[in-house]
């Protein structure tokens, strides 16, 4: 039994994180602090000072954990990945976090690549962006590659090179096949370079190209093709487009971050600018139930937003003061290898530019706040309408819902999808390939997998507990589990979870003689729930994820049994010589019965393949 008020006299003065968990053991907080002792004996001091969002907060708290670290900076880090990782229901939270795509030249390399990327390595490469369109990247790269022959493969030509055959590519001029060996170095480094130069807004050779082929597609009248061009023009326009200039006497990269508040809701906008030009944008929506300090929310966020971002400008502009802002600075620049500057700007031209940041702010909150709200207070409403039919004590954060597919016992297979506060959270859903049933058997599969699932969710707890880390997986238990079925489902869960000593409610999921959801069952009883209201709505979409989600899984596994064959267990017949089997004999069968002349005359085969393969099916056994 963990007591709060003997572990509270242990706490070290030392700095480090602090995790706050329910009793059902999930975390419900992470914070950091110079002194733990200090900052977590504050939260069970008198609750008079305290705000709303902490007494709501002091009270769920069933048992606490803590990390000490060597200084501020590594709690900073600590926390915001902690953070990251478990969502915790009172901690500010970035949910619709993003990574631009890069657009990456393989400089560091023999015969140089151009890809797209997400996250900017210090390898010796050049990276040109972040840009807020993908679409325009994509079209972009299709445009340099297409003009330029330059190779798309991951080969190390420095080991490899004339050892391989080329690839399709090659065969079609899309590539000039470096792997061979005999290209000219210095005219590939020359392409290269015009890309480099285009990349870098100092040369149209790429962009002119592209706009004859469109005049002379035009002129014949193949005006398909000249759509198609004027598409990748623009795209190519609007990757390179010189934009608004902001700044004149910096042209420095830069992000500029302002918010402001709704009812409930947060908008924090984030301007990237690079160059001294506004390159993107980017708008990002937070909860915000306790109505937070503006200094707070805006740490939040940046802590989560750059904790895994791609790219980290050389100076962040802010609206307000933070506390923690010479630990964020030291962090960022840490990580980004320099200087990271973080600005409260009080008059002037970056003044004017966290304004222009903070009226965009609100004209998303003005445009978009209510459907914001009124989705996230939808979300909160059925939860609530569900937690009160059932009769629950604990609050429904989280939800796991289980399903079987199967066809007469073929490939049985089992899913479990993930809903946190009303939303699918995809990350978390996990596919299960059932190991002990072979024949239709509904109960004993899902058996096994609620088995397996909460077994390795105990061996993960208890891991974590005995070596102090943290381990991604099934150490997150649920609030409330359902179940695709009736009774006889539900049984199956409880029994399992009492076996288990694992203390959470299960209903199952019923539908109707037309396979449409009915209701739920729970406690052994049938509750209906009205069609329109909030929590059916909520219960039905839970319960068509989940079975989506096994019915995909089961179809991928069906289609590689199908095309698994007896010609898997020939020694020289791979997936090209069956494919070009089946598809001139037609069946199995026809193979069978085909003679080794007819077989050797298949594309890709030749007569010793065709001679083994004629006596594997033809020997006295039927089997080599």
């Amino acid at each position: 039994m963990f007591d709060i008020q003997e572990e509270l006299k242990r706490l070290p003065d030392k700095p480090g994180v602090y995790i706050m968990k329910d009793k059902t053991e999930e975390i419900i907080y992470v914070g950091k602090s110079i002194s733990l002792k200090k900052r977590v004996r504050q939260y069970f001091q008198s609750s008079r000072n305290n705000p709303p969002k902490v007494n709501a907060m002091v009270k769920n708290i069933s048992e606490f954990e803590y990390i000490i670290v060597n200084n501020e900076v590594e709690a900073l880090i600590l926390e915001a990945n902690l953070i990251k990782k478990h969502k915790p229901r009172y901690n500010i939270l970035l949910r619709d976090d993003k990574q631009y795509p890069y657009i990456k030249v393989t400089t560091n390399e023999k015969y140089p690549r151009v890809l797209k990327t997400r996250q900017m390595l210090k390898d010796g490469a050049k990276y040109f962006g972040p840009y807020p369109s993908v679409y325009a990247v994509n079209d972009a790269l299709e445009v340099i590659r297409t003009i330029y022959p330059i190779r798309t493969c991951n080969k190390n030509l420095e080991k490899d090179i004339g050892k391989t055959r080329p690839c399709l590519n090659y065969y079609i001029g899309r590539c000039l096949g470096p792997c061979q060996g005999n290209v000219d170095e210095g005219k590939y480094l020359e392409m290269i370079d015009e890309i480099l130069q285009f990349l870098s807004g100092r040369g149209n050779k790429l962009m002119n190209i592209v706009e004859n082929k469109m005049k002379e597609a035009s002129e014949t009248m193949d005006f398909e093709m000249a759509a198609k061009f004027r598409d990748q023009l623009n795209s190519l326009k609007l990757l390179l487009e010189e934009q608004k200039v902001v700044s004149t006497t910096h042209l420095i990269d830069q992000d500029i971050i302002a918010m402001a508040k709704g009812i409930e809701e947060v908008c924090v906008q984030i301007f990237f600018i690079r160059n001294g030009k506004i390159l993107g944008r980017e708008h990002f929506f937070l909860e915000d139930d306790y109505n937070e300090d503006r200094g707070i929310i805006l740490s939040s966020f940046v802590k989560q937003f750059y904790i895994g971002a791609a790219y980290i400008p050389k100076e962040i502009i802010i609206e307000e003061e933070m506390e923690d802002v010479e630990s964020l600075s030291k962090w960022l620049s840490y990580t980004r290898g320099t200087k990271v500057n973080i600005v409260v700007p009080k008059r002037g031209e970056k003044l004017a530019l966290v304004e222009m940041v903070r009226k965009n702010a609100l004209d998303m909150i003005n445009q978009y706040g209510d459907r914001f709200l009124k989705k996230a207070r939808e979300n909160k409403k059925a939860l609530e309408e569900l937690q009160e039919i059932m009769g629950i004590n604990r609050g429904l954060n989280r939800i796991e819902a289980y399903d079987i597919s199967n066809i007469s016992g073929i490939e049985p297979v089992g899913s479990m999808v993930v809903f946190e506060r009303g939303e699918a959270k995809k990350s978390d859903y996990r596919r299960f390939k059932i190991k002990t049933r072979t024949t239709p058997d509904d109960y004993g599969s899902m058996e096994e997998v609620l088995y397996r699932r909460f077994v390795r969710g105990i061996e993960e707890k208890k891991y974590m507990k005995e070596n102090k880390i943290e381990v991604k997986g099934f150490s997150n238990f649920p609030d409330l589990v359902m179940v695709d079925g009736g009774k006889g489902q539900v049984n199956v869960a409880l029994r399992i979870l009492y076996d288990l000593k694992i203390d959470i409610p299960v209903c199952g999921l019923v539908k109707d003689d037309y396979h449409k959801t009915r209701g739920i069952i729970y406690n052994n009883e049938e509750i209906r729930l009205d069609g329109d209201s909030l929590g059916f709505r909520m219960i039905y979409r839970i319960q068509e994820e989940a079975h989506r989600f096994a019915i995909s899984y089961h179809r991928s596994l069906r289609t590689k049994t199908m095309f698994k064959s007896e010609l898997d267990n020939i020694k020289g017949i791979g997936k090209r010589r069956k494919m070009e089997l089946l598809k001139h004999f037609q069946s199995i069968d026809g193979i069978k019965s085909a003679t080794v002349e007819e077989l050797a005359s298949v594309k890709t085969m030749n007569r010793s393949v065709a001679e083994k393969l004629y006596e594997y099916f033809n020997n006295e056994k039927g089997e080599e």
